[in-house]
Order: structure tokens, then sequence, then C-alpha cells
């Protein structure tokens, strides 16, 4: 039968806030493991004349702490698993805050068959409160410096931050908050809360924290709520377009429906488009934001029909993109943009099928895409399943082919037969583009923009002349018309 593992916190540096029962549980092993014996509260062990191994030299051999945490986790479970002793693995703090090896451990111990036992200590979060005089009942965010990301990060609560280990992770760290805080925000540096002779605390802009030379594994950072930056978050916009929709909010927004708002997604997808075509991200940017707008608008009023929630939209999709990306975070191996997209068609048929709904035809397009993208789609998934052309040769043929369908139907059949030939027509050229890997919607919006350049050229000419364009000739219209290409030719 396997052994035990008693899990103890150290407390947060102070050696007389070890508690007892921690000192007498780890009396009572038969072997103690110190994750560091870099921690000032290990002086309450020396004290006792116990004896213990760390896992220093593991820092030295793994290449980043995640592989660290693992190694000891499996090390700690594998030593129990050989012996029916007890085993004593001391972490600083409490066992169960920031500690990704006890998480791990945890994660792993059921399966192991191992029983662990948890005797918790002070928390260096416990130390910081009194430190900091915060209450973290009133709003409070706790990360780990090594792992923390802003993404869902709330400004308008309080920020900690443990395990600031040095100025390389202080620097990263810096980087990220001020994509949301302000360069000068003030932050609270913490090194060793609680340390009757070595806590230090300095309050220093945010620009500058990677500058402080006394950054070790006992230091934290804590930044103050900062409302305003609830702005460059997901949770500001949703938080405004709860207040529109409110009773005190504006009559416009409460009026609108699923229905009323189709014409605005529509006009914002294009104003997206037009700043993609122009280049100018400042543009993009602005437009962007305001797509995202009608995303939580319809959002909002599904929510208040009890339908769905933004959260729901984010959840799915973001369970939709690990399902449909084996091959990032699965084991599946796709070399090619080709082999993604198959697998990803034969992924969201198994869904469809999962979900008992009939078997979708390998052409699904949208009903309201535009044509030219439209036509584009549906050769693109036929071509996917081996429905096309083998040599661009052949599609050259076809466009003739149908070139001369049409030249045949102008010249003796009725509109609808005409109209008929011009829709193969286009619908060859189109495919002509996708061979050479040309976007004909970005190909014809580029000379429909171009077309329109130059006849602007001739209506400024004709008026700078002080004639109207209607008054100049054909000839005249052609011979501006070669000027502007001169000037312009593309």
């Amino acid at each position: 039968m396997a052994g035990k593992v008693i899990v103890t916190g150290l407390g947060p540096g102070d050696p007389a806030q070890v508690p007892e029962a921690v000192l007498k549980a780890l009396a009572g092993a038969d072997k103690i493991y110190l994750r560091t014996a870099h921690h000032p509260a290990v002086a309450a062990l020396e004290v006792r004349g116990l004896k213990w191994e760390t896992f220093d030299s593991f820092y030295e051999e793994a290449a980043d702490f995640e592989e660290l945490y693992q190694r000891i986790a499996s090390f700690l479970l594998t030593a129990v698993a050989k012996t029916d002793k007890k085993l004593a693995y001391a972490v600083p703090g409490h066992p169960l805050v920031a500690e990704r090896s006890v998480a791990l451990l945890l994660e792993k111990a059921p399966a192991a068959g191992v029983d662990l036992e948890i005797i918790p200590a002070m928390s260096c979060l416990d130390a910081l409160y009194a430190t900091l005089k915060i209450d973290p009942a009133l709003g409070l965010t706790v990360a780990d410096a090594l792992t923390f990301t802003v993404a869902g990060l709330d400004p308008a609560r309080g920020l900690i931050l443990t395990q600031v280990y040095n100025r390389r992770v202080a620097g990263e760290i810096k980087l990220d908050l001020m994509t949301v805080y302000p360069d000068e925000y003030p932050v609270t540096v913490v090194r060793g809360a609680g340390l009757p002779d070595g806590e230090r605390v300095a309050t220093v802009p945010l620009y500058t924290i990677d500058r402080l030379e006394w950054l070790d594994h006992l230091t934290s950072l804590y930044l103050p709520p900062y409302p305003e930056g609830r702005d460059r978050t997901l949770a500001g916009l949703e938080a405004i377009m709860a207040r529109l929709r409110s009773p005190e909010g504006c009559p416009w927004d409460r009026e609108q429906t699923h229905i009323t708002l189709k014409r605005y997604l529509v006009e914002e997808t294009y104003e997206v488009l037009e700043a993609i075509d122009a280049g100018d991200m400042n543009k993009l940017c602005e437009e962007l934001g305001d797509l995202l707008l009608q995303v939580v608008f319809h959002a909002r009023l599904a929510e208040e029909e009890g339908d769905f929630t933004l959260a729901d939209c984010l959840e799915g999709i973001c369970a939709k993109m690990r399902r449909r990306h084996p091959h990032v975070f699965g084991q599946a191996v796709l070399n090619t943009a080709g082999e993604v997209l198959a697998r990803w068609d034969q992924i969201k048929a198994t869904e469809r099928r999962e979900k008992g709904e009939e078997a979708p035809s390998v052409l699904s397009v949208p009903r309201g895409l535009p044509a030219l993208l439209k036509a584009l789609k549906v050769q693109e998934q036929a071509a996917r399943v081996g429905f096309d052309w083998p040599r661009i040769e052949e599609v050259w043929t076809k466009v003739e082919e149908e070139l001369d369908e049409l030249k045949k139907a102008v010249a003796g059949a009725g509109v609808e037969e005409q109209a008929a030939e011009m829709g193969d027509l286009l619908f060859s050229l189109v495919n002509l583009a996708r061979w050479l890997q040309i976007e004909p919607e970005t190909a014809l919006q580029a000379t429909v923009a171009k077309f329109a350049r130059r006849f602007n050229y001739i209506e400024k000419a004709a008026l700078k002349g002080g004639r109207d364009i209607e008054d100049l000739s054909l000839a005249e219209m052609d011979a501006l018309w070669e000027e502007a290409k001169k000037i312009r030719p593309s």
C-alpha cells in the first residue's frame, strides 16, 4: 500500500508564525521535503533539529516553472508509492494559496492511490493584507506573477501579484500591465511581508518596477483599483450597454431588437473591410470597436430575454476553437492549411451528427453572403472533396466556353437566358480567380475604386474648366481618362 504525504505550509516568512501543528506534523514524518530552503521560516525547523531534503536543485534543471512543479509532484508521488512511510512536503505560505506544486499533487494523487493530508498555515496574502491595510472582501484579484495575463482582468478591482522573483519577471509583468494601466500608475512593491526585520515596502510608478534591485521570491505587487481601466476590457463595454438598455438609459437603445440591428451589423462589417482595404490601422481600430459593440448589443438583448449571455458566446467559441484545432490543443498532426480545413469540416460534420442534426451538405454557406464571396466559398468547399478541375488550363477553357455561350445568347436569346449565361461566366471567372489565388471580391472592389478615382478626375477637370461633365464629349472624357491613368496607373 502506498504511503501518505502530509502537505504543510510554513507561513509567510516569520519563523515565529509557523504553526505548532505544522512543526509537530513535520517532526512525526519519516522524511521531510522542502520546495525550497531559501525561505526565512525554515529557521523554525532548524531550531527543532529537523532534517530535510529540498528541491532547490530542480530549479536549475527545469526549463520553466511549470516543468519544475510537474517534476516535484511526480517525484513525491513516485517516492511515496514505493513505501508505506509518511512523507512531509512543506511549502512557503499556505499550501493551497498560489502553490502550483500542491495543486498538481491534489490533481494526480487519486490516480496514484496516494493519500494527502493538508495542514494549513498563514499565507503570504494574510501578511500582505496587514501591510497594505486592505480588505480583500471589498474586491481583489490575486494571481501568480509567473502565470499572470491581463486577459479577463477587471482593473476596477485591486490586484495582487505574488512571486515577482526578479527583474526579468517584473519586466514581463510591467509590459502586460501597461496595456491596461497608465505607465505612471502607482504600484506598491512589498518584499518579505510580515517579517519583523526584513519587510520592505515601496510605492513606485508602474514603468519602473523592473528597476528595483531588491526583488526576490518573497516579493509581491499591489495595484489599487483603477475603475477607468474597465474601458479597456470587455466587461467595461458590457456595463455601458447594460446602462444604455436600462430604464434610465437611452430611448433609442431601449427600442432596438435583433431585427432592427441587422442593418447596423452589416454596415459596421463593411466599414471594417473598408478600413482593411485602405490599410488605415487607426480606422481599423475604431471600426473593430464599432463592430464589437454590435456583438455586445445582440448578446445583451439575448441576456434580457433569458436566451444566452455574452459569457455563453465566449465559452462556446473558445470550446469550438479547441475542438477544431486538435493539432494545436491535442495530439493530431496537420502540416498544411489544406489539411487543417479538411479536418475542420470533418469535425464540424461530427458535431452535427452528435447533436442529432441532419448531415450537412458539403456546400454550406450563409444565404446573405455577397454573390462573389458565396461563389468562391462553394467552389472551395467542393474542391476540398475533390470536385475540381485538375489543371488551370481547363479552367481557362471553361471561361472561354462560357464567354462564347454568352455571346450567342446576346445574339439571339431572351433576357432570362442572357442573365443565366452571364451568371455562368461570372462563376467561371471566380473559379479562375481561386486558381490564381486572387480574392475576387477584393479584386473587384479595387477595380471599382480605381474607376471611381479616374472618373472623379474627369469631373474635377470639367469643373476646373468651368463646364459640367455632361457638357464634355466622349472624346474629351476619353482624353481626360488617359491623363488620369498616367497620373495614377493603378
